[in-house]
């Protein structure tokens, strides 16, 4: 399975020192401008900086994963402030030993000492650059995690796909070495000849399923050599009438996905029929659609009748999932009839 992991949204050590970089930079410049004095913007931005991130980090790779994700706010709050207040007390000793006495030249008044004020607009803007860098950390996390559940459902959907198509090819070889058991008790000299045509088939399943789409023209030699088998065991018991109509060169279809169909109607048409049985395969490929139909009688006896009424084939109901898991909704349309006599399949589904 190839899944698209080539985009991730983890943020590389690169990427943390250019944001901080930027950060650093624009508040400096910020500040320098405010007071015309990039010296000592520089400078409370050397001590302000570190405060800032171990602020955002602490916050970010403990607080949130202890305490918001497992629903503990109350003592998410009091820890997160009781931290912002830590750091305003460092920052206010830091800018008064070693800056400037008056720590807060942006307020209204010389500020010297510990204020309310002072501490309560310092906390608002550690708690603003907290804030910021949270909402970056979860967005991010929230598109990484978004990735990763696309990619768990495309890898269930693929998983589920190769599961019934290996539920399809399994049942085929099934019945049709039944026949060449059959044909071997008999010693019939048409033993050799429906071997090669199963070794063509095997060939096929094997190495020719495995991509997600497959050349028309394959798909119905895969069809003409299951339909060989049957008749090579009917003999004259058996009348499949097939027609193509249109070009089916260019064109591309899910593989073994036809041959299900062309095997139900084998399956409960002919197995479960006694005397003469008609089979109708028609092709028409029209533009980037093909439409075919294949129709067969519907079983002779009561209890297989009831009971594929009722269910359809296991065959049918893969070919569904197949259909639901591997085309858009508009790339195809499947319809299903049947009455007392017949059993008609229609399916349009786009093959460009």
């Amino acid at each position: 399975m190839n899944f698209n992991t080539n985009r991730s949204y983890r943020v590389s050590l690169k990427h943390h020192v250019i944001f901080w970089l930027i950060y650093f930079l624009f508040n400096t410049f910020r500040w320098g401008s405010f007071f015309n004095d990039f010296t000592y913007a520089l400078k409370t931005s050397l001590f302000g900086f570190p405060i800032h991130m171990i602020l955002c980090y602490f916050n970010i790779y403990f607080l949130m994963p202890k305490f918001v994700y497992k629903k503990k706010y109350i003592p998410f709050i009091i820890l997160i402030l009781s931290a912002i207040f830590l750091m305003v007390l460092v920052k206010f000793n830091l800018t008064y030993y070693l800056v400037s006495t008056n720590v807060w030249p942006e307020g209204p008044v010389v500020t010297e000492s510990l204020t309310l004020n002072y501490t309560i607009d310092m906390m608002i803007g550690e708690l603003y650059v907290v804030t910021f860098v949270t909402a970056i950390k979860m967005t991010l996390d929230f598109l990484e995690e978004h990735k990763r559940v696309a990619d768990l459902e495309k890898a269930q959907l693929e998983t589920e796909l190769l599961f019934l198509k290996s539920q399809i090819s399994p049942h085929f070889f099934f019945n049709t070495l039944n026949n060449i058991n059959s044909l071997a008790l008999e010693k019939s000299n048409k033993t050799s000849k429906i071997i090669l045509k199963l070794s063509e088939l095997m060939r096929y399943l094997l190495y020719e399923t495995k991509q997600k789409r497959q050349t028309l023209a394959n798909e119905i030699l895969c069809i003409q050599n299951y339909i060989d088998l049957e008749k090579v065991r009917h003999d004259e018991q058996l009348e499949v009438n097939m027609s193509i109509s249109g070009s089916i060169q260019d064109k591309v279809i899910a593989p073994i996905l036809l041959l299900s169909f062309i095997e139900n109607a084998f399956k409960h048409g002919v197995n479960k029929n006694i005397g003469n049985v008609k089979i109708d395969i028609d092709f028409t490929i029209k533009e980037d659609f093909l439409y075919f139909t294949v129709s067969n009688p519907m079983p002779s006896n009561t209890k297989h009748k009831k009971r594929f009424n009722k269910a359809g084939g296991i065959g049918l109901e893969n070919v569904k999932k197949r259909l639901a898991l591997g085309y858009n909704r508009n790339d195809y349309k499947l319809t299903i009839k049947s009455d007392k006599k017949l059993f008609v399949v229609k399916l349009k589904i786009k093959v460009s």
